[in-house]
């Protein structure tokens, strides 16, 4: 009987014991369970071999590569307008004409005085051939003088209408100086030169240009030359609908920097980035000139590296760095550490980072995005 009663009383306690070890084990998976609500919650990836995407885009205006803005001089009345902006014309065609009656009346002031110099020449050679007759030499010496002097007045007097003439054909009009269009036209037909070019003539045959900015590291990244093709997409010509054109870059220069606004938060900084001017040619014999234009060019880096995204980066005074987690082995389980490393770029752009460094490998989980700001050794979650 007290056998059984012992037998009985040690089961009791057996089951009492487990029952208490479970109960232990229980709370404390539970605890660990409810620490790992409570610990940052992060988004991954895997870093990829690869080379980079470059995209470089940009829009403006198409300007004529060459033209020439003519003006009249004497700042006359515009008397006719012969053409229109847009339209086509030919070398030596006349655009404007000016009313010039002072200038007119002038060289008919002018003709008329040569033609009286050409009657006192006669008079003077009458003189000469009468002194001749009455063989007097010192009249004839004197009026001999008098018609060489006469033939010089004469000449001068010639040179002096013509210059005249050619001065008031270049007021009274002004012609094409090359086959070209007519961009701009600033003359009022009865109104002097408001002070602008009257007109301005653009050089067709020698084509646009469009000026774009790009990122200098961009350009010396993918290699981009002098004389390489470019796709130009022309918004509209002639009303038709927008479609491609071949370009040319013709010239690569430096330009004005700019400032990367989007600086990081641990330092607030802001970076500066230089620049490059792409000046591209375009030819087309339907282009005007003002038409809105623009590229996008897509270009994979000579080089190849580890990608990430741009959102895994971050920045302190060190340095760039990015968290990947870190698995550390336990008793009740395995769990996740951030851990810090610092990295070296070599190439970026809108959405991903390329990283020559032998601190990141294909098998490692780079921290994307976090619930909470992480610091190195923070225990985390994955998602």
């Amino acid at each position: 009987m007290e056998l059984a009663i012992d037998r009985k009383r040690k089961r009791i306690i057996q089951i009492a014991f487990v029952f208490f070890v479970g109960l232990l084990l229980f709370f404390t998976l539970f605890s660990n369970t409810l620490q790992s609500l409570n610990l940052p919650k992060v988004g991954t990836e895997k870093p990829t071999l690869g080379s980079i995407d470059f995209t470089i885009e940009g829009s403006g205006i198409l300007h004529p590569l060459a033209e020439v803005k003519l003006s009249n001089t004497a700042n006359l009345k515009v008397k006719e307008i012969l053409v229109k902006e847009g339209e086509l014309v030919k070398k030596g065609q006349t655009l404007i004409v000016y009313d010039n009656k002072t200038a007119e009346q002038e060289v008919k002031a002018e003709v008329t005085n040569l033609e009286k110099q050409k009657i006192e020449q006669q008079n003077t050679q009458d003189q000469f051939i009468q002194s001749n007759m009455e063989d007097d030499e010192l009249k004839m010496r004197n009026a001999s003088r008098e018609i060489e002097k006469g033939k010089l007045d004469i000449a001068a007097q010639e040179r002096k209408i013509s210059q005249m003439r050619d001065l008031l054909t270049s007021q009274k009009q002004l012609s094409a100086p090359f086959d070209g269009i007519v961009t701009k036209l600033n003359a009022l037909e009865g109104l002097p030169s408001t002070g602008e070019p009257d007109v301005i003539v653009s050089n067709s045959s020698l084509g646009y240009r469009l000026d774009i900015s790009a990122d200098a590291k961009f350009l010396s990244s993918l290699g981009i030359m002098v004389g390489e093709e470019i796709e130009v997409e022309v918004d509209s010509i002639q009303g038709q609908p927008s479609h491609p054109l071949n370009g040319i870059i013709e010239e690569i220069t430096n330009t004005e920097p700019r400032t990367d606004s989007t600086s990081s938060e641990e330092t607030g900084k802001t970076i500066t980035i230089q620049q490059k001017r792409l000046r591209i040619k375009v030819v087309n014999p339907e282009l005007r000139g003002g038409e809105q234009a623009s590229i996008k060019l897509v270009k994979r880096s000579l080089q190849e590296g580890w990608l990430i995204s741009n959102d895994a980066l971050h920045q302190d005074r060190d340095g760039l760095f990015v968290y990947k987690v870190e698995e550390q082995r336990g008793a009740l389980g395995n769990v996740f550490v951030a851990r810090k490393v610092r990295i070296e770029t070599s190439e970026t752009n809108e959405k991903e980072t390329m990283i020559q460094s032998d601190s990141i490998y294909d098998e490692d989980t780079i921290i994307l995005e976090s619930s909470e700001p992480l610091q190195d050794g923070d225990r985390i979650r994955l998602q």
